[in-house]
């Protein structure tokens, strides 16, 4: 993991790297794949390798967002739960999360038609 910081400069293998780069692409503000970046990816990995990689990476990147955007609080282990390591401290849930274990907020949304559901 502490290379990962820094892992252009790293002793990772070089399609690990190529890898990187891509998540790196693919997860920015706009992402980008040009013939000469693909081309470099190909040195690296099969065209259904790197599709696998890009589905992945934006699957978990687009997740994220959509979490992030909704605020949804994650599960987390319940008070007593068995840890190898001793039980955590938690903070205590925010009060949109209380009675649920992952409560998204929700955006007023007003109908059109005021008869309407």
């Amino acid at each position: 993991m502490a290379k990962l910081g820094d892992y252009e400069r790293s002793d990772l293998p070089e399609r690990t790297k190529a890898a990187l780069r891509l998540a790196d692409r693919l997860t920015g503000a706009e992402p980008t794949v040009d013939e000469t970046f693909y081309e470099a990816l190909r040195r690296h990995f099969s065209d259904d390798e790197i599709l696998d990689l890009g589905m992945t990476i934006t699957f978990a990147s687009g997740w994220q967002r959509f979490i992030e955007a909704f605020g949804i609080v994650p599960d987390r282990w319940r008070d007593g739960a068995a840890f190898p390591w001793g039980t955590p401290t938690w903070p205590p849930k925010p009060p949109s999360a209380r009675d649920a274990p992952a409560e998204p907020r929700r955006p007023s949304i007003q109908s059109p038609n005021p008869s309407a559901p």
